[in-house]
């Protein structure tokens, strides 16, 4: 019996969604509308079909218009979801705070508890919300499950999850480490155990999750044990709009110096650090081409990014204190080879070693890159968020 679910990952900048069936693992439609905001919008919608079935150019200027317009290429191009709708909508939830340790069915009350913790994360909870309500009103009487990226981080110790601060802004205001990309940690780290054809419980993995976002998470016997974003997923590794880590005491200074009030200092490092900052660009792609043709600033920019990643993964090897494998997913994790090769680079003496012709083959099969004599192997695995949403959704629901 079919069991088809619409998953909305709906982020900062672009909605990814796919109709799922979980019993038959059939995927009858997939799209994305990617750069929200910008005036080189695009959606591309497939229906079983390798070519686009759908496509639409321009400006999406909200992600309520790029909802909309995902919602008219399903009933241009198929499966007419208003005909069949789905058995539930999945959506993807950045921040659940201490409160949402499990997937939850949406109600009103999850709803303004989501929008309560949107501080946390601004530029994904926000827009996590939209696609909750537009899914509402689109699909009345279909059940929507919210799967919080936050979830899977719920193994963190305390002394991984407590920052040292006064005691009462962790009591009352709820102030430690939540961490992110769990949904992602959660498919890929089990798809690694079933290319090293062992148990995940066995395993110790630093999951390196590279895209606009980008995290790295130490696992142990297949629990999150650390991992670089915080109490918002600004901390950490350099990403395509944020800063990841600065000196804590930046805001102040910069509020000080240069009047810049928390608000404002809060949205540079969110909306206007990382890549975009160092480059003038947030698309690895981008930063790539430009220092390729001699760009200095776009050179940084990527020693900055790959520096960053080196600094974390030896710092997760001493934690674990034993490595099995490390895996790149996310968008620049599973395609750019150059940022693979960079980022683990001179780790040879920690049995780190990448074979250059493994890595540069174009491929996008789940894969090792490692060297046949590295003691931990380098995998290179596709993440399926929507496949884990939608697996997750359907056990809700049932």
């Amino acid at each position: 019996m079919a069991a088809r679910v619409l998953v909305l990952n709906t982020g900062s900048s672009s909605i990814k969604y796919e109709l799922v069936d979980v019993r038959t693992r059939e995927r009858p439609a997939r799209g994305l509308v990617e750069r929200i905001g910008e005036d080189d919008g695009r959606l591309t919608h497939h229906a079983g079909l390798e070519r686009p079935a759908f496509e639409r150019r321009g400006r999406f200027a909200t992600h309520a218009e790029g909802l909309a317009s995902m919602l008219e290429a399903f009933a241009a191009a198929g499966p007419d979801l208003r005909a069949d709708p789905p058995v539930g909508v999945g959506h993807r939830v950045v921040h659940g705070g201490t409160r949402f340790r499990e997937p939850v069915l949406v109600d009103d009350a999850v709803i303004a508890a989501i929008e309560e913790l949107a501080p946390l994360a601004p530029l994904h909870n926000p827009v996590n919300l939209t696609g909750i309500r537009v899914a509402r009103d689109a699909f009345p009487g279909v059940p929507q499950v919210a799967v919080f990226d936050t979830a899977f981080h719920r193994t963190l110790p305390p002394e991984a999850y407590t920052y040292a601060v006064p005691r009462e802004w962790a009591e009352r205001l709820g102030v430690r480490r939540f961490g992110f990309h769990g949904t992602s940690c959660a498919y890929v780290a089990r798809r690694a155990a079933a290319l090293l054809d062992r148990d995940l419980e066995e395993l110790n993995l630093i999951v390196l999750h590279l895209g606009n976002g980008a995290s790295a998470t130490a696992l142990a016997a297949g629990r999150s044990v650390d991992t670089s974003m915080g109490l918002t997923p600004l901390e950490g590794l350099v990403m395509g709009t944020r800063s990841g880590d600065t000196d804590p005491a930046l805001s102040g200074y910069l509020a000080r110096v240069a009047g810049l009030d928390a608000e404002k200092s809060e949205d540079a490092l969110d909306r206007h650090g990382g890549l975009l900052a160092l480059a003038g660009s947030g698309d690895m792609r981008t930063v790539r081409r430009r220092a390729a043709g001699g760009d200095a600033d776009a050179r940084l920019a990527l020693d900055v990014y790959t520096r960053r990643i080196r600094k974390y993964v030896g710092a997760y090897y001493a934690v674990l204190g034993r490595v099995d494998a490390i895996v790149f997913t996310g968008g620049v994790g599973e395609h750019d080879a150059a940022t693979r090769a960079e980022a683990l680079s001179g780790l040879d003496r920690l049995g780190i070693t990448i074979d250059p012709a493994r890595n540069e083959a174009s491929s996008t099969e789940e894969r090792a890159v490692s060297a046949p004599a590295s003691d931990v192997a380098v995998l290179v695995i596709p993440t399926d968020e929507e496949w884990e949403i939608a697996s997750q959704t359907l056990s809700l629901i049932e």
